[in-house]
């Protein structure tokens, strides 16, 4: 069974950035859609981003311009760079296989808070 590990995130002002990290315990990559997924406390848990084994990409539209998915394939990783945070953004973040309907185990995620 596959393991995520997801680290970076953090307190960060409106307008800052961040890059989230997600290390997969297996190269599951050339395999399924990876995504970054989101949940504010009190909602569900949202896909924000996938990248597909060919390299498509795709974002809700709430952060189309401010955030960008990458993956490296060696390391079994793949990242989420968000800049121009807003306080909207708080949530905690978790990658996954994508649609969130074949998601594997779920890994601890990581803390994101916008604030001043």
């Amino acid at each position: 069974q596959v393991q995520f590990v997801e680290s970076g995130g953090g307190l960060v002002q409106p307008g800052g950035s961040l890059r989230l990290s997600c290390a997969a315990s297996k190269n599951i990559f050339s395999i399924y859609v990876m995504g970054w997924y989101r949940q504010a406390p009190g909602k569900q848990r949202d896909l924000v981003a996938s990248i597909t084994s060919g390299g498509s990409i795709s974002y809700v539209d709430s952060v189309k311009g401010r955030f960008t998915i990458s993956r490296d394939n060696a390391k079994n990783t793949v990242y989420l760079q968000m800049n121009s945070l807003k306080p909207e953004d708080t949530a905690v973040y978790y990658c996954n296989v994508a649609p969130i309907a074949i998601a594997r185990t779920w890994g601890q995620g990581t803390q994101v808070t916008v604030s001043s």
